[in-house]
Parts: structure tokens; C-alpha cells; sequence
């Protein structure tokens, strides 16, 4: 229960009120949603060894006749008498209103319902959960406590209360560690690592009870963190093979719980879930524009036919289960247009980058990305005004790798992408931004081209200027210098080519 200490005094203040209703613990698979019920059912039933209040727990198997049978158990616990499910039995008289009419009647109980991952085919029948018609209702003297990845309003209706589990921050994290192997380094080392995993319970569970094991090859925190740059296919994204048709074990494998999600979402429909993942999980760990994934973006990297309304479903339904987040962004720019972002939890990223199967190469993905990635930067720079400067500051961070990916044979073309939402992220004042990009393009152009090429040169001084807006104008007026020097040297003192101090703003 580290870092749930909220949480679970939430439901702990639900339990032992007096009002009853439903709570909804939610969010992806591997964040502890299941612990934190189990936990507080252990708590209610310590308390109610001296009160009268009852515990009753379910687990949720995609099947409704199951479900009533366990929903009669658990109202016979409460007192129900047999009569009354012997009417239900014979027809006289709904089971699932038998058993509510009774849950209201009667005070001081508990029932958890786990894994409740599929809520439309709870049932009994075909209404909507959030009609409180079948058998999750917030309508009991008791609490009815449910967990689920199903994490939207909508499913859940207006009167249960969500409790939205996000990753453990980087303290509690840390501690999870140390109590798994106290031994393995310091608290700043296993905060490191905590953060590493990005604060998932699943992941930091599974790297503790590795690193307890006398016999791993990696036994501290650091050794751990690095060698997951190298082994993370081993490390977190090795396969189990009782994964495909366990689903118990498939929760407890970093590898494969989010496939159930996945899986459920082909299911219900969302054809483009998948590989509509996939393709973030290429991008950068960074938010993305939802500019930038188009149908024609999809098609291009699948081959798969997309429409506008298949991908807001795939990303919808990719929201509801947890795996995608939708940050919320800060006041705009005047006159500039809300940009919305996409992003992954950085192990979903990681884990669909190394394991999920495409049916084309990856290479043809990335050069689909590629091509969508220099269209947005035009689409950019054709913005009038300021509407363009949110996006350019998302394109950013994905931009280096797009000449990475495209040097050499495509460098030019790379380079001028880079170059020009560089200049538009310097109209928007975003130098810390533009500095990445002035930075990676003189890189590679040294690379390419040599230091003293003309090109090379431009970026040195276009570079300088960028440091100069950043404050840091000894360090731009020194690089400055280097440039005007260099190209006396090259090109010759009386070369009609300006020099730094005519063609940029001046280092204070």
C-alpha cells in the first residue's frame, strides 16, 4: 500500500459510513487496483470482528449467470431468506431486484467485485450498467466496491465514485523497492528506478522480486536501471507461456497485461486499438499532437483502410482502459488554437515498442511516420499567426529522431524540416525547444557535410543566436566569433556571404 495511503483511507471513510453507494477503483492494468480492494476488505474485515458488518468477495468472469449466483450468495450471507431466492428461482419474482431490495434493506456490508473489465456485459440484460437496472447498482445500505480498467463516467453513471489510480510518484516508488531488497543500493538509486518504470506497482513488484533473487545477474538498483537500455525484452517483456489463456497470469506479467485490454477492445469493435498503439509507441516518450494521427497516417504505416471516426474510436477506447492519457495542457497563446496531446505511459510505450508483432516491418512504419511528421511541420508554417506554435512545441521532441532515421540518404530534406519548425518555434519564443533542434541538426550536419561546409556554419551561428535568446549570451557571443573566423578562414575575408553580426541579432 505504498503511496495508496489516500486512497485507501477514501474508501475506508465510505465503509464505515452510513450511506452506502458504489465506489469504482479504475485505471490500466498493472497499477494495484485489485490490492488496494483486497486491502480494504481486510481492513473492514478486522473491524468487523467486533461489529457486524460482513465482507463478501467476487470475482468478475465474463459470465452474468455467475455473477447472479454469486450476487445470491452473497445476500443469503446477509440474511436473505430462502424464500425469497426460492421465488426468484421459480419466476416469481426478479432475482437481481430480490437481491438489491434485500441490500437495501440491510445495513454493515461490504461486497467487492474484482475484475470487472467488461461492465457492458454485466447484465442481467442488455441496459447500460449506468442505468443501476442490473447487478452493480449504488443503491445498497452497504458498499459496493468494484474494480475495473474501464475508467470513463459514462460506463459507471452519475452516482458511483471513481477512484482513478495513477502511477506511484518517485518516493513511494522508491520504497517499494527497498522493501523488496533493502540491500540493492540507496533511497536516491531506488527512486531512480522507481521512476525509470514510471511509478507502475506491476513493473516495480516485478524488478524487486527480481533483484531479491541471490542468483540474478543484475543485484542493485543502477545495475537494474542500466541494463534495461540493453535487456528489457528479458527483463520486463519476457513471455509466459499460460499468458494466452490465463488471463490471471497474463495481470501479473508486465508483458502481457495490457494485452486483456487490447484483446477486449478488438472485441467490442476497435479494430484500430492496436495498431493505432503501436504507432505512438514508435513516436518519442513525449506528448503528441492528435493532429498527428490522421486516418491517412494509419493507412500509410497499416495498409489497413482507416476513417476519421475508426481512429477517434481506437483512441477513445485506448483512453477508457488506461493506456493512452490525455494531458492537460496550460492557457494558450493568444490568438493560438488548444492543441490536443496524446501520450503514453512510458512502460505501455516501452512494452508495445519491443513485443507487439506488426504485419508490415517496422522500417515501413517509421518512414510512415516520417512522411506524417515533415507534413505537420508544413502544415505548421502555413498557419497564420500565432495557431501553429502549440503544435510546433509537440513536434519538437520528435523531430530528432526523424533525421536520425533519414541520414543519409534523406538528410537534406530532414535537415530543412528541423531547420523550419526551428525558425517557427523562435517566432514563438520556445528557444529551449528550438535549441534541441539547432543543436541535433548541427550535429549531424558536422557529420555529414564537415565542420567548415557553409551549411554547417549557418546552424554554428543560427545555433549562437538561439543561445543568445536563452540569456546565455556569453556563450553566443564567444560561438559567434568561432563562425565569423571560420568562414574568414574558409571563404575568405572578402567572401560576399554576411557574417553572423549582419544576418543575426547581436550577443548582449
Amino acid at each position: 500500500m505504498r503511496g495508496r495511503e489516500a486512497e485507501l483511507e477514501r474508501i475506508g471513510n465510505l465503509v464505515r459510513g452510513p450511506g452506502g453507494g458504489m465506489v469504482v477503483v479504475c485505471g490500466a492494468g498493472g497499477l494495484g487496483k485489485t490490492t488496494l480492494a483486497a486491502e480494504a476488505a481486510a481492513k473492514a474485515a478486522a473491524r468487523a470482528r467486533s461489529q457486524e458488518k460482513k465482507v463478501v468477495w467476487i470475482r468478475w468472469r465474463d459470465d452474468t449467470a455467475q455473477l447472479g449466483l454469486e450476487f445470491g450468495k452473497a445476500a443469503r450471507i446477509l440474511g436473505l431468506p430462502e424464500s425469497r431466492l426460492e421465488e426468484a428461482r421459480t419466476g416469481r419474482v426478479s432475482l437481481v431486484d430480490a437481491v438489491w431490495k434485500h441490500l437495501k434493506d440491510v445495513e454493515d456490508w461490504l461486497i467487492v467485485v474484482d475484475n470487472v473489465d467488461t461492465p457492458s456485459r454485466v447484465g442481467p440484460g442488455s441496459e447500460p450498467l449506468a442505468a443501476y437496472r442490473g447487478w452493480l447498482r449504488p443503491h445498497g445500505s452497504g458498499l459496493l466496491l468494484v474494480t475495473s480498467r474501464d475508467t470513463t463516467r459514462q460506463t459507471w453513471g452519475p452516482d458511483a465514485d471513481l477512484i482513478h489510480l495513477q502511477p506511484l510518484a518517485d518516493e513511494a516508488g522508491g520504497t517499494v523497492l527497498l522493501d523488496a531488497e533493502p540491500h540493492a543500493g540507496t533511497e536516491n538509486e531506488a527512486e531512480a528506478l522507481a521512476a525509470r518504470l514510471g511509478g507502475l506497482p506491476l513493473a516495480l513488484n516485478a524488478a524487486g522480486t527480481y533483484l531479491s533473487v541471490p542468483t540474478s545477474r543484475h543485484r542493485t538498483f543502477t545495475a537494474y536501471q542500466e541494463a534495461l537500455e540493453s535487456e528489457f525484452a528479458d527483463l520486463l517483456g519476457a513471455e509466459n507461456p499460460a499468458a494466452a489463456t490465463d488471463p490471471a497470469v497474463a495481470r501479473r506479467v508486465v508483458r502481457h497485461t495490457w494485452d486483456l485490454s487490447l484483446d477486449q477492445l478488438q472485441s467490442d469493435g476497435y479494430t484500430l486499438a492496436r495498431p493505432v498503439l503501436q504507432l505512438l509507441a514508435l513516436l518519442e516518450p513525449a506528448p503528441v499532437p492528435r493532429t498527428l494521427m490522421t486516418p491517412e497516417l494509419v493507412t500509410d504505416a497499416t495498409g489497413l483502410p482507416t476513417t476519421a471516426a475508426g481512429v477517434d474510436a481506437a483512441l477513445a477506447g485506448l483512453h477508457q482502459y488506461g493506456l493512452l492519457d490525455t494531458p492537460e495542457t496550460g492557457e494558450p497563446e493568444p490568438d493560438s488554437t488548444v492543441v490536443g496531446r496524446l501520450q503514453l505511459h512510458p512502460l505501455v510505450r516501452e512494452v508495445t515498442a519491443h513485443t507487439l508483432s506488426r504485419p508490415e516491418p517496422t522500417t515501413a512504419w517509421l518512414a510512415a511516420i516520417d512522411e506524417h511528421l515533415a507534413q505537420a511541420v508544413d502544415a505548421v508554417a502555413g498557419m497564420p499567426g500565432r495557431t501553429g506554435w502549440p503544435t510546433a512545441r509537440l513536434l519538437a521532441p520528435h523531430l530528432p529522431a526523424h533525421l536520425d532515421r533519414n541520414t543519409p540518404h534523406n538528410f537534406t530534406s530532414a535537415r530543412n524540416t528541423l531547420g523550419s519548425l526551428a525558425d517557427i518555434l523562435r517566432a514563438a519564443g520556445a528557444a529551449s525547444e528550438e535549441l534541441l533542434l539547432r543543436r541535433h541538426v548541427l550535429d549531424n550536419e558536422s557529420d555529414a557535410r564537415g565542420p567548415d561546409h557553409s551549411d554547417t556554419l549557418t546552424s554554428r551561428n543560427s545555433l549562437a543566436t538561439t543561445l543568445s535568446n536563452l540569456g546565455e549570451h556569453r556563450q553566443a557571443a564567444d560561438l559567434h566569433q568561432q563562425v565569423l573566423t571560420d568562414r574568414q578562414r574558409v571563404l575568405g575575408p572578402d567572401h560576399p556571404t554576411p557574417s553572423p553580426a549582419a544576418t543575426t541579432t547581436p550577443a548582449h
